[in-house]
């Protein structure tokens, strides 16, 4: 006659897979706020840009005369003074590998400033990639008031 199996071993096992399900959402949970604290924080570095090059971009435009709504966006000025920005703020310091692009709507009247960077998880989650990458895009325009 067979004996009945014990179950002796089994609350270990248990508690093994309870904890390595724990680490794993742990870890997750760690590489979402990092990547999602540097994402605003790449927004908040993105809209500064975006409302430094609206501003001085459109330096030139006060030749002709200040128009109705918004001002022209001169295109190189607006490139200038982003980058001038970035680099007064220490951008590429604070996120090595940093890639910036400057989009100027001249019909709108908008610059649209779009931020790359590189983001090194602090932990390792089986099956993602160890480095990211985090995107941000500020938009500003200079409006006239009258």
């Amino acid at each position: 006659m067979p004996r009945p199996r014990g179950e002796t071993g089994q609350v270990s096992l248990l508690i093994i897979g309870f904890f390595l399900v724990l680490l794993l959402a742990v870890a997750t949970v760690v590489d979402a706020s990092a990547a999602f604290l540097q994402r605003q924080s790449l927004d908040s570095l993105a809209d500064g840009a975006a409302l430094r090059g609206a501003d001085l971009g459109s330096v030139g435009t006060y030749q002709g005369g200040v128009p109705e709504e918004r001002l022209e966006q001169v295109g190189s000025q607006v490139h200038e003074a982003v980058s001038a920005y970035l680099v007064a703020v220490g951008a590429d310091q604070r996120y090595p590998g940093l890639r910036h692009e400057v989009l100027v709507d001249r019909d709108a009247g908008v610059v649209r400033v779009t931020l790359r960077a590189p983001l090194e998880l602090p932990l390792r989650v089986p099956g993602v990639d160890k480095r990211a990458t985090i995107g941000a895009t500020g938009s500003a325009a200079v409006t006239v008031q009258r």
